[in-house]
């Protein structure tokens, strides 16, 4: 595969805002490949900083004949369980309303999460 291939791949970028001493700005890293991060005074510039920083890491990882992670897909690491601890009277709110709805507690959980979600969206 050439870098382009590469840059081509649905990575997992993360990007976020810092405030420290140095005032503030962007920081942007990939998840998949280890160390390949950059960071820039806007979003868009940090973006774009990150692009070429993918690049040189990916041609250098070529040219040494080193294995270039592929993206991970979005399911690989997740099983569909979670274990949260919430209060007693929160639990008994949901309980009730999942009663009211005439579904599971995990059903209605799931319903909420869900609508949370595509609002986020």
């Amino acid at each position: 595969m050439t870098v382009d291939d590469y840059m081509e791949l649905p990575y997992h970028i993360s990007i976020e805002k810092i405030k420290d001493e140095s005032g503030t700005y962007f920081y942007a890293s990939v998840l998949e490949l280890p160390g390949c991060h950059s960071d820039g005074d806007t979003e868009e510039e940090t973006r774009e900083n990150l692009k070429e920083a993918m690049e040189l890491y990916i041609e250098a990882a070529i040219q040494e004949n080193m294995d270039i992670p592929k993206p991970l897909k979005q399911t690989d690491h997740f099983s569909g369980k979670i274990l949260v601890r919430i209060p007693k009277t929160l639990h008994a709110t949901l309980s009730a309303a999942a009663k009211l709805e005439g579904v599971s507690l995990n059903q209605y959980i799931l319903y909420k999460l869900s609508e949370n979600s595509k609002k986020a969206s």
